[in-house]
């Protein structure tokens, strides 16, 4: 069965970086778009990031710049680089798969249909 595993939150200062990874089994890893949510409390689930099967990425508008996602196919692992945190980053941030085989996924819930249990990042001013 799918699995998805996020590790590497924690609490940095504002300006600080972190890297986040989700390691993935139980499916072809490259076949599929991968994508970071993110979800502070009280608010809804927000898109991130996203990478296609293709290698073409996707960026909220809040992280352009700041943030990159990449992915090592070998390793079946997704990643989240995070640079220039803010405290408004602070959230639970989500890895999830893309429903469909060489599929485009952008930052939509819709597109993607598994996920992760989700890693904590806590930004402090």
């Amino acid at each position: 069965q799918v699995q998805l595993v996020e590790s590497g939150g924690g609490s940095v200062q504002a300006g600080g970086s972190l890297r986040l990874s989700c390691a993935a089994s139980g499916y072809t890893y490259s076949s599929y778009c991968m994508g970071w949510f993110r979800q502070a409390p009280g608010k809804e689930r927000e898109g991130v990031a996203a990478i296609d099967s293709d290698g073409t990425t996707s960026y909220a508008d809040s992280v352009k710049g700041r943030f990159t996602i990449s992915q090592d196919n070998a390793k079946n692992t997704l990643y989240l680089e995070m640079n220039t945190l803010k405290p408004e980053d602070t959230a639970m941030y989500f890895c999830a798969r893309g429903k469909t085989v060489y599929g485009s996924c952008r930052l939509n819930l819709a597109d993607f249909g598994y996920w992760g249990q989700g890693t904590q990042v806590t930004v402090s001013s």
